[in-house]
Parts: C-alpha cells; structure tokens; sequence
C-alpha cells in the first residue's frame, strides 16, 4: 500500500469508510482517548478542524485502549463523550489498536512511514500523523504536541495543494 487512499476503516457507526474518500485532502490522524491527561487535546483538535475543513483539512480521530486501558468504553459511549464534552464533528474511526499483531492497517502504514524517536511504535495516546494532499506521511507529532503546534504545518500542507 502506497498511500493513505489504499486503506479502509470502520466508522464508529459501524459503516465503512473508504479513505479514497479523502482524496486531495490534508489528513491529521490521531489515537484518541477519553480518559487520558491528553484528552483535552480533543478541544484543540477540533478548532484546527473548525479553522481549516474549508480549505482542505479532516482531521480523523481513532480511539484507542492500548495505553493505559484510557478510552475502555463502547464505540457509541466514545462518540457521545467526544461529542458532549469537547463538541467534535470530525470523523472518528471505530476503536482500534495502534500497536502489535492486531494493529490497524492504517497505522502500520502511518508508522513505517515516520517512526518515532526510540522505536516506531506508538508511545501513547495522541500521536498525530500530518498527512498531505497527495496520499504521503508529512511529519509525526508526539502526544505533547498541542494541537495548535500544527498550525503552520498544515497551512504549509494546504498551500502545497
């Protein structure tokens, strides 16, 4: 697989999503958590959503339980969380796992693409992966980087369209 447009992913409503769909667009694909230090990020996230869906950007969360057992509810029980406390309207992914033999495809691409810093698995929940308009991995951003950190990387993606 090639690009982010080869793969698929469940919808946390249980439809398929089809990530060709995305097509000319600027991805941030995060491992989300709802029970995390980091799960205020969710806040950040969706402004950066808010600020540039219009000029080409979807950010596309992905719950997560692998890290510290932080996001245990059901799908329907994440979604509602998300929706309630932080307001997101990007599109979250059914949960899934990040790291090991039943990893998600998605991130198996996304970390042999950009490694991390020690080891190229993923080290906790909302590490960012910056995606550009042509399919290919930009750059990876731990789970300290604040969401408002992007900022000029995603603009520098979105002009690069």
């Amino acid at each position: 697989m090639s690009t982010i447009y080869d793969f698929t992913a469940e919808r946390m409503d249980g439809t398929s999503q089809d990530f060709s769909d995305y097509k000319g667009k600027v991805l941030l694909i995060v491992n989300t958590a709802s029970k995390c230090g980091f799960t205020p990020q969710f806040e950040g996230l969706e402004a950066l959503y808010q600020q540039y869906q219009d000029k080409g950007l979807v950010v596309i969360g992905f719950p997560c339980n692998q890290f510290g057992a932080q996001d245990p509810g059901t799908n329907d029980e994440i979604g509602a969380f998300c929706q309630k406390n932080y307001g997101v309207s990007f599109p979250m992914m059914a949960k899934v796992d990040v790291n090991g033999d039943d990893a998600h495809p998605i991130f198996a691409w996304l970390k042999n693409q950009k490694g991390g810093l020690l080891t190229d698995g993923i080290k906790w929940n909302f590490t960012k992966f910056l995606i550009g308009s042509d399919g290919q991995v930009i750059d990876r951003y731990a789970p300290t980087t604040k969401p408002e950190a992007l900022k000029s990387d995603i603009e520098q993606a979105l002009a690069a369209k």
